[in-house]
């Protein structure tokens, strides 16, 4: 028995039909229909999904009918289809191609994202004259799966189940692309962020914010421009102080992080920027056009001066920063270190803190009072790990000091060295050391003894006067995971080697991998979702990206012939674990071209 539609006055309706073999008068055989049930009008049962008639056919033959009122004739037996097909030696399809298929659950998280609309939409109103989706989906489904240049990326076109540039195209507008997204970049942001919030639940309550840079291996940085105004437009590619300890141009990027772990935006500056002086900037450009309500802003050491707490007062927002405590005056120090008010949680962490009054000098050169909290609190989990990473070091100090005159120093000892030299050791003239039998002297251990002391100790300042101090502490620790983040775009996402040069396709470029960041973020999140895991409450990514990374890859598909496509590897434990989590079900069968559009349509990105 099957399902037939039919048409009766122009309305379609349903019905289950019977094939019966017959015998005519003249001993020949034929087919003829058999009705056995009238099921009624199509639009009374279609539940508006795409494809239902091919669903419900295919509910019917697994004994699970999407009508209840078919059960009763559906066989106790289930269906299984039988496939026939000849191969003939060198028929092509004798030679298998595997065609990526994970590309279509990306396309589906841009499309719930906006993005797809978003750049047809624009296409509409400017005059790019070429496939300009088809290239961005290319650069984002790369940097994601198999990262490498533009123009490489744009060469794996054909590695996809139906390419994605279907007509001619030349290779270098990939470069026009990107100089559209950097263009387009604030509405880009923005409609990222709208879809995030409406559709993926993004609270931005807390906003982190680090920085990190990605150095070139050029010979020479940027030079800076005179433009025709008399202005001056700096460098991108500059020297400065190089995360990654490389003497070469850097290029500074900042990266806002929502609660959950999602990036919000980018912005990049000249490699010689200081931390702290990305700060109002990347507000203005990027956090302040979203309208978002009130927040607080979470930063490391290196974002906190008065300037920047004023501007974010000002705006009505809020902070959470640490603050260096070398750098903290002395009668503050002794505030910290001082036992009296700290409040024992166990024995292996404490915590105080005050309500304080700082002058601070504004973005304008004024000077304002601010009132701030300091938290102050030790923790022997980070004193243990403080000591781990500076033992080499500190035995270096130790055995020096018993043994100057036969101890041999190396260069990065040296460096680290000369923190903890006298002044007055040192030949003012020459700058050379007069005696080096006489180093133990030039060694200030009193130096060296509050440099150990500082060991497990913090300190923060906060806006939220009425925060409880433990939860300004845990709000603080959650700064850590955006170096996750930093570590998924250098590492899995290959940020760098860069392969383009102009400010805008830098910048361009690290918007694509800020949304493949994002697209990974969401798959993560909602991996952790289906563990039974709330991702608000905690940071878990339920698999690292570069295990899904690996997973897509192996979720392709191969023609065989007559049409049939067979999927590959959908029992690899990974890539099972993200079809699940998606509610993906892939059967063990083989499918036709309908079937593979209709299985990308039914993919349910929010739920």
């Amino acid at each position: 028995m099957f399902i037939e539609k039919f048409s009766n006055n122009g309305i379609p309706y349903l019905r289950l039909v019977q094939s019966q073999r017959f015998t005519k008068p003249d001993g020949s055989r034929s087919v003829r229909k058999k009705y056995i049930y009238n099921i009624g009008p199509l639009a009374k049962f279609d539940d508006g999904q795409p494809d239902f008639l091919d669903r419900l056919k295919d509910s019917f033959k697994r004994g699970d009918p999407l009508i209840p009122a078919l059960l009763p004739y559906c066989s106790s037996t289930p269906y299984r289809e039988k496939y026939h097909f000849e191969l003939q030696e060198g028929d092509p399809l004798c030679i298998g191609h595997p065609k990526l298929f994970s590309h279509v659950l990306i396309e589906r998280i841009m499309e719930e994202l906006g993005l797809i609309s978003f750049f047809n939409r624009y296409k509409q109103l400017t005059n790019y004259q070429f496939d300009l989706t088809g290239f961005f989906r290319l650069l984002i489904y790369g940097r994601i799966l198999n990262p490498s240049s533009k123009i490489k990326t744009v060469a794996q076109n054909d590695d996809y189940y139906l390419p994605i540039l279907k007509d001619s195209f030349y290779d270098h507008n990939v470069y026009d692309t990107l100089d559209f997204i950097y263009d387009y970049k604030k509405s880009l942001v923005n409609k990222l962020n709208r879809s995030l919030v409406q559709k993926f639940n993004r609270t931005t309550h807390l906003i982190y914010y680090d920085v990190t840079n990605f150095f070139f291996e050029i010979e020479h940085p940027d030079e800076d421009v005179i433009n025709e105004d008399g202005s001056t437009t700096k460098g991108l590619r500059k020297m400065g102080v190089s995360k990654e300890n490389r003497k070469l141009p850097i290029v500074q990027m900042g990266l806002f992080m929502d609660e959950q772990g999602v990036p919000i935006c980018i912005n990049t500056f000249p490699g010689n920027t200081l931390d702290h002086q990305t700060v109002i900037q990347s507000l203005k450009d990027s956090i302040d056009p979203l309208n978002m309500p009130r927040f607080i802003f979470v930063g490391d050491r290196g974002m906190y001066n008065g300037t920047n707490a004023s501007y974010l007062l000002d705006s009505n927002n809020g902070y959470i920063m640490s603050k260096s405590i070398d750098k903290t005056k002395a009668e503050e120090k002794e505030w910290i270190f001082d036992d009296e008010d700290y409040i024992w949680q166990g024995k292996d962490f404490k915590y105080k803190s005050k309500i304080i009054k700082s002058k601070v000098k504004k973005e304008d050169g004024s000077y304002t009072e601010i009132i701030e909290k300091k938290v102050a609190y030790w923790s022997k989990k980070f004193y243990d790990k403080q000591i781990a990473e500076n033992r080499s070091f500190l035995d270096f100090l130790d055995k020096l000091e018993e043994n100057p005159e036969n101890f041999r120093i190396t260069k990065s000892q040296s460096q680290r060295l000369r923190t903890f030299l006298k002044k007055e050791s040192v030949h003012e003239d020459t700058g050379e050391i007069i005696d080096t039998s006489k180093l133990r002297m030039m060694i200030d251990y009193d130096k060296v003894n509050r440099y150990k002391k500082q060991f497990g100790y913090y300190q923060l300042v906060t806006s939220e006067l009425e925060m409880p101090d433990t939860e300004v502490i845990d709000t603080y620790h959650g700064l850590t995971e955006i170096e996750t983040e930093f570590q998924t775009m250098k590492g899995d996402l290959n940020a760098r080697p860069f392969r383009v040069s102009t400010p805008e396709h830098i910048e361009a470029h690290l918007i694509t991998c800020m949304i493949a960041l994002t697209i990974i973020r969401l798959i993560q999140s909602r991996i952790v979702t289906y563990k039974g895991k709330d991702p608000k409450k905690q940071w878990e990514f339920g698999l690292s990206a570069e295990r899904i990374k690996d997973a897509m890859n192996k979720w392709t598909v191969e023609e065989l012939a007559d049409g049939y496509y067979r999927f590959n590897n959908i029992d690899d434990t990974d890539l099972k674990l993200i079809l699940d989590a998606f509610d993906i079900e892939i059967k063990r069968k083989l499918y036709r071209r309908g079937e593979l559009k209709s299985l990308k349509t039914g993919i349910k990105i929010t739920t």
